[in-house]
């Protein structure tokens, strides 16, 4: 017969998320080592049309019996433990401390499992979307007759600052702590080594809790609100749990901001050109999944920081790791700005406060992995880029004909997912930006920043950019000189949403090339004259350094030979990449249809994939709520690039003031945004033109910009190249010098003023304004 009642050293991973939210963690944290008081659970099984069965009370029996005989007249805590609490961030009511006989403890727990039916909890479980029928386990454990008892908090749960640890604590039991009966204690625990801040009376306990709090931060995942009690010399912890207001997901109902995990720095700028789409649970599950395969630090995600289904990277993590390498946030910042674009003026980064120690024992082990798959990535690019068309069109094939969930299954396990993380390593481990990134920096510092962008506005050499290659496909298809369906076969994989799963890619729309072959048609512009022109500007570039500086000829030509390499190898690898993404939106599909879940497949996270193949539905339920959580983050305007510590962008899109370049807790002290009649962002290619605005949200308006408009946008990607041709002059909010829309802009000899931080809400349709590439400034003429 199945136990209905089990200690916390008993209870499975399974059986703990039927312990509920109190008694799961428990049971987790003293199989840990983690120094709990002993106890036990009784599941919500044990109680059948609200009586406790026989067999469940003699298992309490026992247990206690067995707690009787070593612990010399104990009393217990009998408490509520929902299952619903942890994803609801919910309590219900139900406690009953120092109880001791079997009668006292028989009658607690009839109480606290009344409590859990009442017309009260079920009416608050309604206000907080939790199903009525929620069930509540409940926890009998040990009482420790605490001389000091207190709370702890891992990170500051008002500003998120991770730099110290705040505590507070009273002498005797918590309840008084809890009431406002006593006047707490207070003190501090500051990072990385806990030295401690506070009344004499607990230091000696002190270093023993920092050790254990850190600990429990790391093995769950997050800040932690901590409630510990010191008895008989020893300290206990209590209970653990992530702080509310810095919780940061909530993976059933896709709730997820992850700049609540902290005071830290966040950026859009590169990674939200790539994805400038609010992500798909699926689509965000497998970026993070990817990201930590390829992790350089711990906490640090380059490519699937979400804040509200939005893509941000953590610049603190980056900046932090920097300084305890010993360079400074000057140059730090300098380092990265060509990637992520410059750094609002007395915008402050706030650092992690990494323990030196554990930091490079951590950034060694992960880089020795990544050593190892950079080698094997560099080893196997050539068969990577010749065989990865071939197998897709495998892949493809396999997916169609499967015709079983276990022939899915095994797919997705064996074949899909394992290339989808080879070829991740091998375009971000064989193809890296850091020498161009230099090589640039030293280019500026030899001729200038416009003189540097036309000597890196060649990179398509004599091979091609895959970056150019959906438009210069377009302009063969127009001539003849390509079919439609070789056009498909080579760039069909390529859009503006490319990297967002559940949005078609242009192979699936039957009109998508007609309408881009139509459009170019109509601009009259020749993309070949283009890149002519540009091209012995480039030359001319070449012939004024060479002048300038006889002594570098050869330096520079091996450079910009090494470069072009480089940015075409990247690109390429990108390209193949991509072509994988539309594997697995195929796949899905195939999901969906043999699954018939329909058009909610893309709310599912990735690992929950094999389950539902396997016959675990458990999380279908939750796929209605993840969509309408994915709705609400879709009727956000587009986000800050820079955000500062716990951002609600929900309540930012109420305010007046909805900047765009940052968001700031004190955005009151930073500049204004200066001469209005200005807007300054990097030089993203050289030329000076004056023209009206055309403001676009997506690409899909692009059908709006006429020839000669000036195109502003929040971002650009690969799949906006089509409408490059038209414009004049190119505008945007995001980017830096290495960015999509600098790099094109720049083969093709159009001025671009990138990573401008608030253009798209400072501009309108029909203003007129003069764009210097060069000096990357936008003056404003003309203002409708």
């Amino acid at each position: 017969m199945e136990k209905l009642v089990k200690g916390f050293d008993e209870l499975t991973s399974d059986e703990q998320r039927q312990a509920g939210g109190k008694g799961g963690m428990l049971s987790r944290m003293h199989q840990s080592g983690y120094p709990v008081p002993d106890g036990f659970v009784v599941l919500p099984t044990a109680f059948q049309e609200g009586q406790l069965s026989v067999p469940a009370w003699n298992d309490v029996q026992n247990c206690l019996r067995e707690l009787r005989k070593i612990n010399h007249q104990p009393r217990f805590a009998v408490r509520s433990s929902a299952l619903s609490e942890d994803s609801a961030q919910a309590s219900f009511a139900g406690e009953f401390d120092n109880v001791e006989t079997d009668e006292a403890i028989q009658d607690a727990l009839y109480r606290v499992y009344r409590s859990g039916q009442s017309g009260r909890v079920k009416a608050y479980s309604a206000a907080h979307g939790i199903e009525s029928s929620h069930e509540v386990a409940i926890v009998i454990q040990m009482m420790v007759q605490a001389e000091m008892a207190g709370v702890l908090f891992t990170a500051d749960p008002i500003s998120g600052s991770l730099v110290h640890m705040i505590g507070n604590y009273i002498y005797g039991l918590g309840e008084q702590l809890v009431s406002g009966e006593a006047d707490p204690q207070s003190f501090k625990l500051l990072r990385p080594r806990g030295k401690y801040r506070g009344p004499d009376d607990f230091h000696k306990y002190a270093i023993t809790l920092y050790d254990l709090a850190a600990r429990l931060e790391k093995d769950l995942g997050g800040p932690q609100d901590i409630e510990w009690a010191v008895a008989g010399g020893d300290l206990y912890i209590l209970q653990s749990r992530p702080i509310t207001t810095l919780r940061t997901i909530d993976y059933d109902r896709y709730e997820v901001n992850e700049s609540l995990s902290g005071d830290f720095l966040w950026t859009s700028n590169n990674v939200g050109e790539a994805l400038p789409d609010v992500m798909t649970p699926f689509t965000w599950s497998i970026i993070r999944e990817l990201d930590l395969e390829c992790q350089k630090s711990p906490g640090y995600y380059l490519w699937s920081g979400n804040i509200c289904g939005r893509v941000y990277t953590n610049i603190s993590m980056i900046l932090s790791l920097l300084q305890k390498f010993g360079v400074s946030m000057k140059l730090g910042k300098r380092l990265i700005g060509d990637v992520f674009g410059n750094f609002p003026e007395n915008l402050e980064v706030p650092i992690y406060p990494f323990s030196r120690f554990w930091l490079f024992r951590e950034v060694f082990r992960l880089g020795k992995r990544n050593f190892q798959r950079r080698k094997e990535a560099l080893k196997n690019i050539d068969h990577y880029l010749e065989y990865t068309q071939e197998w897709c069109e495998e892949e493809i094939k396999r997916i169609k004909q499967s015709a079983s969930r276990q022939q899915l299954q095994n797919l997705w396990s064996e074949e899909i997912r394992p290339y989808v993380s080879k070829l991740w390593a091998v375009w971000l481990g064989g193809a890296s930006d850091v020498t161009l990134v230099t090589f640039r920096k030293t280019l500026v510092k030899l001729v200038g920043e416009e003189e540097a962008n036309l000597l890196l506005s060649n990179f398509r050499g004599q091979s091609g950019l895959e970056s150019l290659g959906p438009l210069v496909g377009i302009m063969k298809t127009s001539r003849g000189e390509m079919s439609q369906e070789e056009y498909m076969a080579h760039y069909g994989h390529r859009s503006p949403h490319e990297f967002e799963m559940s949005i078609p890619y242009p192979l699936e729309d039957t009109d998508y090339l007609e309408k881009q072959i139509q459009a170019y048609k109509d601009t009259g512009v020749d993309v070949e004259s283009l890149l002519n022109r540009q091209y012995e500007q480039y030359l001319l570039a070449k012939e004024r350094f060479i002048k300038r500086y006889p002594g570098k000829q050869k330096w520079l030509e091996t450079k910009l030979a090494k470069m072009i390499h480089s940015a075409q190898l990247r690109e390429s690898v990108r390209s193949e990449f991509i072509k994988t993404f539309r594997v697995m939106r195929i796949f899905m599909l195939k999901v969906s249809e043999i699954t018939e879940i329909g058009d909610k497949v893309f709310f599912l996270y990735s690992f929950e994939v094999p389950e539902l193949l396997s016959g675990n539905a458990g999380m279908l339920k939750n796929l209605e709520s993840r969509k309408v959580n994915y709705d609400r983050y879709n009727t956000l305007p587009p986000l800050p690039q820079f955000v500062r510590g716990p951002f609600d962008p929900f309540q930012w899109q109420k305010s007046n003031d909805q900047r765009l370049d940052y968001y700031d807790p004190n955005a009151d002290a930073l500049p204004s945004d200066g001469d209005p009649g200005i807007i300054k962002g990097f030089a993203g290619a050289a030329g000076k033109v004056e023209g009206n605005v055309r403001v676009l949200s997506t690409f899909e308006e692009g059908e709006s910009l006429l020839p000669g408009e000036i195109l502003v946008a929040s971002t650009t990607n690969v799949g906006w190249t089509p409408l490059f041709p038209r414009a004049a002059a190119i505008i945007t909010d995001t980017g830096a010098p290495l960015s999509h829309a600098a790099i094109v802009a720049r083969e093709l000899g159009i001025p671009a003023v990138v990573g401008c931080g608030t253009a798209t809400t400072r501009l309108k349709t029909g203003d007129r304004v003069t764009v210097d590439g060069g000096q990357g400034v936008v003056q404003v003429l003309n203002q409708i």
